[in-house]
């Protein structure tokens, strides 16, 4: 059902304390708590419920960090460490746990699969790396293009994930055997965010042509729907954990918040009406049960949204 309403939408702090851009951004969706990384090295935790307070320094590492991710149930986070491998950190202990090296190159995203019990880690060069997710350990390394893999997105029930890069190309690849079983062309440069909506329905990309592009799933992946979206390049692409909204951000500076079903545009979130981010937008977070978005940016800053009157 389209929604019968335009959500509002303010904001309700700007976190700071990074001393450098910012990239990275995950946490439990049903817990207020975030965590962000960048080119800094520090890797932080904010409430999203207490926004009045100071980040707390989980980890420092010696390079930049473009990916994070929470494992939900273990309470660990995973670091891509740039250059050095995927670390593990215990954030009840608050100490390092488990270091993996890799190939000395950039780590772009981070995919973790309860069912299978798998980390999925897209580098650099063109390489998938896949860990197991008990004890960490390299499990395969496989190269699927000459250029970046940035961002990948996983379909649990249809055992797939989804790999975007730098070569223009999404490959959709069997979860468990790793080959592919799709390959999704139209993107005109590098794609560089992919979700699945929470239903499982769609698949959407974006990156640096600015076309946020909906493929059907259910029907061989076919592009139902392509939507310029931004001015510039797009960033991420994140669905609220109710499959009510999506929301994208983009190296235009602005955020821009969207119906799920119907793909309308709701809101635009920049700095001229919602003193928003000055400098580009790296990532979005939906954080804990009363619809807060979380942005960061290379404004070192972060921002927290609030949808609706709560």
């Amino acid at each position: 059902m389209p929604l019968l309403y335009r959500p509002e939408v303010h904001k309700l702090a700007t976190l700071s304390g990074h001393h450098d851009c910012v990239y990275a951004l995950t946490g439990d969706p049903a817990q207020p708590v975030v965590y962000s990384a960048g080119s800094d090295g520090f890797v932080v935790a904010w409430n999203t419920e207490q926004p009045e307070q100071d980040g707390e320094l989980v980890a420092r590492v010696e390079n930049s960090v473009y990916a994070l991710r929470y494992v939900p149930g273990r309470h660990l986070l995973l670091i891509g460490h740039n250059f050095q491998g995927l670390q593990v950190i215990d954030l009840t202990q608050k100490k390092l746990v488990h270091a993996t090296a890799l190939p000395p190159l950039a780590i772009f995203d981070i995919a973790y699969s309860e069912p299978r019990q798998r980390i999925y880690v897209a580098l650099a060069d063109g390489t998938l790396a896949v860990l197991d997710a008990q004890d960490f350990r390299l499990l395969q390394l496989l190269r699927l293009s000459e250029k970046n893999l940035r961002c990948l997105a996983l379909h649990e029930e249809r055992g797939e994930l989804a790999v975007g890069g730098s070569d223009q190309l999404i490959r959709v690849l069997d979860a468990d055997t790793l080959a592919v079983k799709y390959t999704l062309e139209g993107s005109t440069n590098s794609v560089f965010t992919a979700a699945y909506s929470p239903d499982g329905r769609w698949l959407l990309t974006a990156g640096r042509d600015a076309h946020l592009r909906i493929w059907d799933v259910q029907h061989d992946y076919r592009e139902q729907q392509t939507i310029i979206a931004h001015l510039f390049a797009i960033n991420h692409v994140a669905y609220s954990p109710d499959g009510q909204f999506f929301a994208t951000c983009s190296m235009d500076k602005s955020i821009k918040l969207w119906e799920a079903d119907g793909f309308r545009l709701l809101r635009v979130l920049d700095r001229a009406r919602h003193a928003g981010h000055g400098t580009s937008v790296n990532k979005l977070f939906w954080s804990g049960p009363r619809k807060r978005l979380v942005s960061c940016s290379d404004d070192r800053s972060l921002a927290v949204w609030q949808l609706g009157n709560e």
